[in-house]
């Protein structure tokens, strides 16, 4: 188990140098993602592969908005199965632990990222959250 910061980061580093398919700010936003999605439960517990994929859509949008898609093909990741891979590493590093029932499977495919992200998707979404506000005064000449 990993009890610092520096300890985190020297871990990411250390999965980053033997498998390069995802830059290490992949690895800290899935954590933070992970942290997002159970903190949004009632109450805290394990979340599956889909639920986690489903949060990290979510606090993609809120972080990054519209430019979600790009900042995570900037990082390497261009599909769901992706953020398996990443938490699969986390899980092999002891960053993050798993039940028996976990599966890479239970990432695959779970949106697709044209779709997810599309900028029609992705303006919906964030109306969504939007508060209503006032219609402003109409001023007239």
């Amino acid at each position: 188990m990993v009890d610092t910061s520096k300890e985190l980061f020297q871990t990411i580093a250390k999965i980053y140098a033997a498998d390069r398919r995802y830059r290490p700010e992949a690895y800290l936003f899935t954590l933070a993602a992970l942290h997002f999605t159970v903190a949004a439960l009632p109450q805290p517990r394990h979340v599956s592969g889909q639920e986690l994929v489903t949060g990290i859509r979510r606090y993609a949008l809120d972080q990054f908005g519209p430019m979600s898609r790009a900042v995570f093909e900037h990082w390497g990741i261009r599909a769901t199965a992706d953020f398996g891979h990443i938490v699969f590493s986390l899980v092999e590093h002891k960053i993050l632990s798993k039940t028996d029932h976990d599966s890479l499977e239970h990432f695959r495919d779970v949106y697709d990222f044209s779709e997810a992200f599309a900028p029609t998707s992705v303006a919906y979404t964030l109306a969504d959250d939007l508060p209503d506000l006032p219609t402003p005064p109409t001023v007239t000449a």
